[in-house]
């Protein structure tokens, strides 16, 4: 899989708006896109893209529809791996403490317990 830092940032973008949609032609993609380049940019970006191996495509009358290859969870957990070890050198227990601070109070009860029932099971497995 081509990592994320590997890509410019208009194909991040065009990456990213596949995954929003989940599957869509060219012209969806381009709608999904703040300020969007020409339909024929976006259209080769998805060509390249699937080169890549990141967007695959199927044949729906005239069009292509363009959909993720790798799985959303799987991307976040890269995503977050990379986010953690760029700006948190490497530490999870600063970024779950920057993402609870930054939360200003916003986080309900239930998210609170889920976050509880995830640290008892990383307990569990020290």
């Amino acid at each position: 899989m081509v990592e994320s830092h590997q890509l410019g940032r208009r194909e991040r973008q065009i990456v990213e708006a596949v995954y929003r949609l989940g599957e869509g032609s060219v012209a969806d993609v381009r709608r999904a896109l703040p300020d969007p380049p020409s339909y024929s940019a976006v259209r080769a970006t998805l060509g390249l893209l699937a080169a890549k191996k990141l967007v695959s495509y199927r044949h729906e009358g005239k069009r292509y529809l363009y959909r993720p290859v790798t799985p959303k969870s799987t991307v976040r957990r890269s995503a977050l791996r990379e986010l953690v070890r760029n700006f948190f050198g490497g530490r999870p227990a600063d970024a779950v403490a920057a993402l609870l601070d930054g939360s200003a109070g916003r986080l309900e009860p239930e998210d609170l317990e889920r976050i509880r029932r995830r640290i008892e099971n990383a307990e569990g497995r020290s």
